[in-house]
């Protein structure tokens, strides 16, 4: 079978990478000021680590193949939790302190933007490639 498209499942991976991205990103913005998690430790933001793979093509259009996109892993920031006053809070220590992750909410949206317009990128691909293959597909019938 032929792949008219043959672009297209290099697009879809990264389509599918930026959509764990946006979900990742999503999850740290709502956990910014979650003080005990599953664990009973403040929440730790996570980033998502990508990786290029090389997809053998099979078909008549093979040759090199296509770098793919795949999500390599998500991991936990490092980062020390910040410490804030608020001597009421149920998980505050004795001095009134409490942890809470350090999140900052502008790196976050600047995260989240990217991959949304990264996004918005490999789906203009999908739909130009679309219309181009029903373009080709069209010139045998004039």
């Amino acid at each position: 079978m032929i792949n008219f498209i043959a672009g297209l499942p290099s697009t879809a991976s990264a389509l599918n990478a930026e959509r764990i991205r946006m979900e990742v990103v999503s999850q740290n913005i709502a956990n910014a000021n979650s003080s005990r998690g599953p664990n009973g430790q403040p929440y730790q933001r996570q980033q998502v680590q990508f990786e290029s793979v090389l997809a053998a093509q099979r078909g008549a259009l093979s040759g090199p193949g296509l770098a793919q996109v795949r999500v390599a892993g998500i991991t936990h920031d490092n980062r020390a939790p910040k410490m804030v006053y608020q001597p009421g809070h149920p998980d505050a220590n004795p001095r009134g302190m409490v942890s809470l992750p350090d999140i900052n909410i502008h790196e976050e949206m600047a995260d989240l933007i990217s991959s949304s317009r990264a996004f918005e990128a490999n789906l203009a691909v999908v739909k130009n490639a679309r219309a181009m293959a029903f373009q080709t597909l069209s010139i045998g019938k004039r």
